[in-house]
């Protein structure tokens, strides 16, 4: 999957050229990615374990979903995209962007923007994206974070601490 075509994109976000999934990485591109949170009713959040099948990040804990915007794609499209590949489901609309987050290296050069939405499952896990998934509670996931737990990916500690600082 590393040939598909990303939008790379200036500082402001704009395209300026369509390239490989794997030129852009290893050039270290601005480009654009989604994560959503999904919350349940009772408003814990469901995290994805990465597949050891993943080229970064294998085997840790992720948020909901996440994915790249293909070229020519919008971020809304992406994540309705992203969210029924992974998981299996379908949201319309009720999925709402929260924030977005500006590129750095620790993000690998992608604009991320982050939706939020309420599901609560079942789910169907596509077995090359993700190993396994849970539900945990928000105390839990901020002492995780606090903790700089090692099993949590760099982007999901970034995410969960925008998102804790957006509802202060």
């Amino acid at each position: 999957m590393n040939t598909e075509l990303l939008d790379v994109v200036d500082k402001n976000d704009h395209v300026i050229n369509s390239l490989p999934r794997n030129q852009v990485h290893a050039l270290k591109l601005c480009h654009r990615a989604v994560h959503i949170l999904v919350f349940n009713q009772q408003g814990d959040l469901f995290l994805q374990k990465r597949s050891m099948k993943k080229d970064c990040g294998k085997g840790l804990w992720d948020t909901s979903v996440g994915g790249h915007v293909d070229a020519g794609e919008t971020y809304l499209n992406c994540a309705l995209r992203e969210i029924e590949e992974e998981l299996g489901i379908k949201l319309g609309n009720n999925l709402h962007a929260i924030f977005k987050l500006p590129p750095s290296s620790q993000l690998g050069m992608e604009f991320i923007q982050v939706y939020q939405c309420t599901h609560n499952g079942p789910f169907i896990l596509h077995p090359d994206e993700i190993d396994e998934g849970g539900w945990f509670s928000s105390a839990t996931l901020t002492q995780r974070v606090l903790k700089d737990d090692p099993m949590l990916t760099d982007t999901f500690k970034t995410i969960w601490n925008q998102f804790l600082s957006t509802k202060s």
